[in-house]
C-alpha cells in the first residue's frame, strides 16, 4: 500500500469568547488571543492541502457551553474534516450546571468531528483508505468526584478489539494527556505526573503489541517529540501559550513498507492588538515563573529550602518557556554541580548525548 496525506494538528485552543474571560493573575496562558490566534492559524491551514484537522484536547476555557457552540461552529466553515477529542478543561464536571456541560455531553457537540456515536467519549473512524484514526478519552473520575487522567478498563478493551482489526491499516492515535515522558521523570514528578496518564503502561503495552506507531497528545503546553521503543509521541504546544504553535505533518508510506512523518512547526508570533506576541508571552510566562521554578526547586529530587531555591529562581526565568519551544538546551553554569546537573538533563539530547533537535522540524521514519 502507497499512502501521501497531509494533516495539521492545532492543540490546547482554550477558546474563550470575551464574555467568558475570568480575570485570574496567576493563569499560565493567555486565553484572550484564543479567538485571534485560532483564526490565524486556520487562515494559513485553509490555503494548505489538507485531508484533515486534529484537535487534541482541551478546546475550551473551562468547558462553558457558549465556548464549546463557538467552536463548533467555527469547524463546521472549515474545508477540510477536523477530529477532536476532550481534554480535562473541556469536561471538568461530572455534572452539567447553568453554563457548563456535564461530561457526557461532550460528543454531543461534536458529532461532525468524529462523533458519530455520541453515547460515548472515545471513537474510532477510518479516516482515509488504510488510515484509521484512534480517538480516546483520558478524562475520568474517581470515587470522590476528582478528575483524573485514566482510561477506565471498558475503554481499554474496547481499544484492543478496534487495534485486533487494524493489522493492514495505518493507526493514529490521539489523547489529550500525555502517554510517554516529555519530561525528566515526568510520571513521577509531583509537577509533572499531572499531565501523563496513570495507567499509561498498560495502553504502551497495548500499543506495542499491535504496532502502533505514533501518538499525538497536548495538555502539557510544550513542543516535544518523545520516543519509547519504536513508539513516537508527538506533543503540541497550546495556542494560547508561548509560543503559540500548531504542526503540518506529511505522513508517507512506501512500498518498502517504511512510513515516513514529515514534521513541520509553525508559530503565531503577532496579532492585532498583540504586535509583539512572541516577546510578550514569553514575558507573561517569565513574570509567573518564580513560584513555579520555587516548587520544582523545592520538590524531589532536589529538595532545596526555600532560602536556598530563591537563590537560583531568577536564573530560571525562561526556563519553562524554552522547555514550552522545544529543542532548548540549558546549562548554567553559576549553579552547583548537581543543580547544574539536573537541568542540563532537560536538554534536546538523546540517550547518548547527542544533540537531537526534532520538537519542531523532523522527519521520522518507522517500519510499517
Amino acid at each position: 500500500m502507497t499512502l501521501n496525506f497531509k494533516f495539521a494538528i492545532v492543540s490546547d485552543l482554550h477558546i474563550a469568547v470575551p464574555e467568558t474571560i475570568e480575570n485570574r493573575p496567576s493563569r499560565f496562558h493567555l486565553v484572550e488571543v484564543s479567538i485571534p490566534a485560532l483564526e490565524t492559524a486556520l487562515e494559513h491551514l485553509e490555503t494548505l492541502p489538507l485531508d484533515f484537522l486534529l484537535l487534541p484536547g482541551d478546546l475550551t476555557q473551562d468547558g462553558e457551553i457558549e465556548n464549546h457552540q463557538w467552536l463548533a461552529n467555527r469547524l463546521a466553515k472549515l474545508p477540510f474534516p477536523t477530529y477532536v477529542i476532550p481534554g480535562n478543561h473541556d469536561v471538568p464536571n461530572l455534572l452539567a450546571t447553568e453554563n457548563y456541560i456535564g461530561f457526557n455531553d461532550f460528543p454531543k457537540y461534536y458529532q461532525n468531528y468524529g462523533y458519530q456515536n455520541t453515547e460515548q467519549l472515545y471513537y474510532t473512524q477510518e479516516i482515509l483508505p488504510g488510515v484509521q484514526l484512534i480517538a480516546l478519552n483520558s478524562n475520568t473520575f474517581d470515587r470522590d468526584g476528582q478528575q483524573i487522567g485514566c482510561l477506565d478498563d471498558e475503554q481499554l478493551l474496547w481499544l484492543e478489539s478496534i487495534l485486533q482489526k487494524t493489522n493492514n491499516q495505518l493507526v493514529l492515535l490521539t489523547i489529550h494527556h500525555n502517554i510517554i515522558e516529555h519530561l525528566p521523570h515526568q510520571s513521577k514528578h509531583p509537577l509533572g505526573k499531572r499531565y501523563i496518564l496513570d495507567n499509561r503502561i498498560a495502553l504502551l503495552d497495548l500499543l506495542q503489541k499491535y504496532g502502533v506507531k505514533f501518538i499525538f497528545t497536548g495538555h502539557l503546553h510544550v513542543q516535544d517529540v518523545a520516543e519509547f521503543k519504536g513508539i513516537y509521541e508527538i506533543c503540541t504546544g497550546s495556542m494560547v501559550s508561548y509560543p503559540h504553535p500548531y504542526r503540518v505533518i506529511e505522513v508517507t508510506k512506501q512500498d518498502n513498507n517504511k512510513i515516513q512523518l514529515n514534521i513541520q512547526s509553525h508559530r503565531i508570533k503577532s496579532l492585532a492588538g498583540w504586535e509583539n506576541l512572541a516577546e510578550t508571552s514569553r514575558e507573561y510566562l517569565g513574570d509567573r515563573s518564580p513560584q513555579f521554578m520555587m516548587r520544582l526547586l523545592t520538590s524531589p529530587p532536589l529538595n532545596l529550602s526555600s532560602t536556598e531555591a530563591a537563590k537560583y529562581t531568577p536564573h530560571l526565568r525562561y526556563f519553562w518557556s524554552d522547555i514550552a519551544a522545544g529543542d532548548s538546551c540549558f546549562d548554567f553554569p553559576q549553579f552547583p554541580p548537581n543543580l547544574r546537573k539536573y537541568f542540563q538533563q532537560f536538554s534536546a539530547f538523546d540517550p547518548e548525548g547527542k544533540l537531537n533537535l526534532i520538537d519542531n522540524q523532523a522527519t521520522l521514519i518507522v517500519d510499517g
